[in-house]
């Protein structure tokens, strides 16, 4: 998924693949072979042992052919995957897909690809090759635009799979490869006649692995190639009679890795070791507190990270979130095994978890502040050791109140990222297993005082996820449950926020009046506790949008007026972005239609950046409605065409909400009256074949006169809408609204 930032987000049009950090070396008659099986087949798998090369070259052979594919090439990044219930949103994850809905995640994946050309390249698929070969069966067979180019140590084994063995470099690219790493080590190195025979000495010994080959290429700054050769032949020997059963490529790249972990210090071996409980990627306050210790202060980790990167055994990247480091998936593998053999994996492990518990909880506070974008690219970074997190607390029936309580903590980036999904199946994992069998502390049925806390926040989480997918009875379910625990061992917090939610699915239910009751008394609540952060003013918010609804303007402006100020004082964007959309509406119905338009390219330009679809949606159909009354309704009709696709992306129509609907039924009854129903179906087509980058990017330039029309309002005068609040319409029949009803508050 996308890292919020300040501005709209453009992605690249051939994908998500990521920029070459140092020269591609080689491999020109394997770059030909690749391209020729790839005219000829779907399915291509770049098999080998780790180390070889695979995944550079598909990298290289997929940029090569990205102009084959009008959908673009798509990388699918699966090394640090170990669950498989997270395949499908990964492949979704990749792809920039953002569903809202309870529909499963292989559903939304197939529509996607159904009617595009494109390339999947998926790299790391080892650990879940059975998981993994059944989805893309399956993707391909209704995908039929659809072309994978895989890379792994076996074949996925599907019928009409192209397997393609990669060999080790040969000589002379093996020789070009070390020569370049030398020099990026030490910019005084070069290939001469003295030295040459000793480097075609060592590329012969490493098998032309070039993993093997940059690892060596960072001793050469110390040593000279012929004492590479004389250390590299000893680590042979120790090695010979262990391993006649192996390739001599496995033997030359263990022999390689081994031999740089004997040549690392006892300090750098143990925080190889350590590091290797990371999942990608990692930054140095990680490191220092999770691998420091009294055998490693934490002094002097830095300067270890140091040597490790000089030693080719770390890769410092830069993200949205700042520097980081990562291990290739060989060497962790190595220093994991180092840990096992140490007997010390679990504390690491459970060091690790409380490192990213704290980091989630630190997120959670900074989300109400100024720093609400980097908290989501922080977070959006450090995705795969939150899960890791996850993983570990779930694994102990002891520990399941904190996997509670980070699912729970994270509720800011599953509803605020668009990760509704994915926190769906946290949250629902972390509860269910809870409640099974075996799980009870000794001699009671419930969790310990300390721990209902932590089940009460997955709850009215859970509840509020739930609600926003459209699935009004597990939100319902969850809330009463959050509530009535929460009442009956006195949280005032849980209770706030277990009323705010039911008030929340009262206002997505259309219920307006008792959303009204039910956001009023959380109020209360709130103030009561003392809670302020964008919950609360989110709270505030939506029951603006219920007062709206009900026909009091001035009220709903009010309260949003009041929020805003908050927001812009605290620099909260999140909730700000909802505030806009009711001052929005309040502004066009007093005929404001060019301040409408100002505060709702705010508000999209946000929801947009955080990836936040439901109020996206809203704002572009509230945004289509102000362009007609300005008197472009061709500009309207490709704007509501752009945001249907969007609905089903969210998940609100699966019960309905007539007053949310209202500015689309009348943009769409008035622009369909204006443009006739011939040019209003084209316009919507139009905006349907959209883009969402594009669709916002055109949103935010404003109406653009067509091909053949005249000025804006040529067509003839649109007339003021009047309030949508004092007209909507009804609810659809048969709509299921959700009865929200509850206790007394």
């Amino acid at each position: 998924m996308r890292a919020p930032d300040d501005s709209p987000r453009t992605t690249a049009p051939h994908g998500n693949l990521p920029s070459e950090l140092n020269a591609f070396v080689g491999r020109g008659p394997e770059l030909g072979e690749l391209a020729r099986l790839l005219e000829n087949a779907r399915l291509v798998t770049v098999t080998g042992a780790g180390g070889v090369g695979k995944s550079r070259l598909v990298l290289a052979a997929s940029r090569r052919a990205q102009e084959r594919y009008c959908d673009g090439v798509w990388l699918v990044e699966l090394s640090t995957l170990r669950d498989p219930a997270l395949l499908e949103l990964t492949f979704a994850e990749a792809l920039a897909l953002t569903d809202h809905t309870t529909r499963p995640p292989r559903t939304v994946l197939a529509e996607h690809l159904a009617p595009r050309r494109l390339l999947l390249v998926l790299d790391g698929f080892e650990q879940l090759v059975d998981e993994c070969a059944e989805l893309v069966h399956e993707l391909l067979r209704r995908s039929p635009g659809l072309c994978v180019l895989a890379a792994g140590r076996r074949p996925l084994a599907l019928d009409g799979e192209r397997s393609f063995p990669l060999a080790p470099l040969d000589a002379d690219d093996a020789l070009a490869l070390l020569a370049d790493r030398a020099v990026a080590a030490d910019p005084g190195f070069a290939v001469t006649g003295e030295n040459r025979a000793a480097l075609g000495e060592l590329c012969a010994r490493l098998d032309g692995l070039p993993l093997a080959l940059e690892l060596a290429a960072g001793r050469l700054r110390t040593l000279s190639p012929a004492q590479v050769v004389v250390r590299l032949e000893d680590r042979f020997a120790l090695l010979t009679g262990g391993g006649r059963g192996a390739l001599p490529r496995h033997r030359a790249l263990r022999t390689a890795i081994g031999w740089s972990h004997e040549l690392c210090t006892a300090e750098e071996r143990l925080l190889w070791a350590r590091l290797s409980v990371f999942a990608g990627q990692f930054d140095l306050d990680a490191a220092e507190y999770v691998c420091a210790g009294p055998d490693l202060p934490v002094e002097g980790v830095l300067d270890l990270v140091g040597e490790l990167l000089a030693q080719s055994l770390l890769v410092r990247e830069r993200t949205p979130a700042g520097v980081r480091y990562r291990m290739l998936e060989t060497v962790r593998m190595y220093g994991a095994g180092w840990l096992e053999s140490l007997g010390d994996a679990g504390r690491l492990r459970r060091r690790h978890r409380d490192w990213y518990m704290g980091l989630a909880t630190w997120c959670e506070l900074d989300w109400f502040s100024p720093r609400q974008h980097e908290v989501a690219a922080l977070v959006e970074t450090e995705l795969p050791n939150l899960r890791l997190a996850l993983e570990c607390c779930l694994e102990e029936p002891d520990e399941l109140h904190l996997g509670q309580y980070l699912a729970g903590t994270l509720w800011f980036y599953w509803a605020g990222c668009g990760r509704l999904t994915e926190g769906r199946l946290w949250l629902d994992r972390a509860l269910e297993q809870a409640e099974r069998p075996g799980t009870e502390r000794p001699g009671t049925e419930r969790p310990g005082a300390e721990q209902e806390p932590a089940r009460l926040k997955a709850l009215w989480v859970l509840g509020y996820v739930a609600a926003l997918q459209g699935d009004a009875v597990a939100s319902m379910s969850a809330l009463h449950e959050c509530l009535d625990a929460a009442r009956a061992g006195g949280n005032p917090v849980a209770t706030a926020y277990a009323v705010h939610r039911l008030g929340c699915l009262a206002l997505l239910s259309d219920d307006m009046v008792r959303a009204g009751e039910l956001l009023r008394a959380a109020l209360g609540h709130y103030r009561e506790v003392g809670e302020l952060n964008s919950n609360v003013l989110m709270c505030q918010v939506e029951l603006a949008m219920a007062t709206a609804f009900q026909g009091d303007l001035p009220g709903a402006l009010a309260l949003c007026e009041e929020a805003r100020e908050i927001c812009e004082e605290r620099g909260e964007r999140w909730a700000k972005a909802y505030a806009l959309y009711v001052l929005a509406y309040a502004a066009l119905d007093a005929g404001g239609a060019a301040e409408a338009r100002r505060l709702l390219s705010e508000c999209v330009t946000i929801n947009h950046a955080f990836h936040d679809l439901l109020g996206l949606v809203l704002a572009l159909e509230l945004l289509a409605l102000v362009t007609v009354t300005e008197g472009e309704p061709a500009e309207a009709a490709v704007l509501q065409g752009a945001a249907e696709p969007l609905w089903g992306s969210v998940g609100l129509r699966l019960f309905g909400s007539g007053y949310f609907n209202a500015p689309r039924l009348m943009c769409q009854e008035r622009a369909g009256e204006l443009l006739g129903a011939e040019r209003y179906a084209a316009g919507a087509r139009h905006g349907r074949a959209l883009s969402l980058d594009a669709v916002v990017e055109r949103a935010l330039r404003g109406p653009e006169p067509l091909a053949g029309q005249g000025p804006a309002g040529s067509e003839g005068g649109v007339p003021r809408p009047r309030g949508t609040a004092e007209s909507p319409p009804p609810p659809p029949k048969g709509s299921g609204r959700a009865s929200v009803e509850t206790n007394s508050l």
